[in-house]
């Protein structure tokens, strides 16, 4: 029993030195175990939804609380959302957040990493785990730079017509470990538009 707990504080360690940040490892692990839950189903899976993709793009608009200063931006973004009909897909996003700005201070990120879908009805319900950059311009235009971001995340989208769906709701966590004053970590919700392509 105490080499066990001996062995998770280790790890944990680990973790924690890896991500530099408390709050992250939750988020991480509740994105894996999400990721590994499977719905169960007593039918076989249609031969019709076995293979091919789906390619949906979109614009959101989008409301972030910044931990600096704790400014709360507003801003667009563009969406891109590659699925399989096996329920894992990967999402690609750039963001502005240029609107509400407070001594000059706007936040720019391009991210893209895996996700996990599964739909009902109308509804898909998806949980995305992105990495990328992020371009923060600080007070006054004084100086500007570029990190990195790690963003897990989740949201529905309601697919309303045949080539026509909407964002209901999207929420992102995103971490920026090596921030200039120290981890930073920004939150937001976006909602938004979508054409389903193919």
């Amino acid at each position: 029993m105490k080499s066990s707990y001996r062995s998770f504080n280790a790890c944990s360690s680990k973790l924690g030195f890896l991500f530099g940040h408390r709050t992250i490892f939750p988020a991480v692990l509740l994105a894996v175990c999400l990721g590994l839950v499977r719905p169960a189903s007593a039918q076989v899976v249609p031969s019709g939804d076995m293979g091919g993709f789906t390619l949906v793009a979109g614009g959101t608009a989008s409301g972030y609380d910044i931990q600096y200063g704790h400014q709360k931006l507003a801003g667009m973004a563009a969406v891109v959302d590659v699925d399989t009909r096996r329920r894992f897909g990967f999402e690609g996003e750039a963001r502005w957040l240029l609107y509400h700005q407070h001594n000059d201070v706007h936040v720019t990120d391009w991210l893209a990493g895996g996700r996990y879908h599964f739909s009902r009805g109308k509804f898909q319900y998806y949980g995305k785990g992105l990495v990328g950059v992020g371009q923060f311009q600080f007070p006054y235009n004084y100086a500007h730079g570029t990190y990195l971001v790690i963003a897990p995340g989740g949201g529905v989208d309601y697919r309303w017509r045949r080539k026509i769906g909407f964002r209901v709701a999207d929420f992102e966590y995103q971490y920026w470990p090596q921030f200039t004053y120290g981890a930073m970590s920004t939150w937001g919700v976006s909602v938004g538009v979508q054409y389903h392509i193919f």
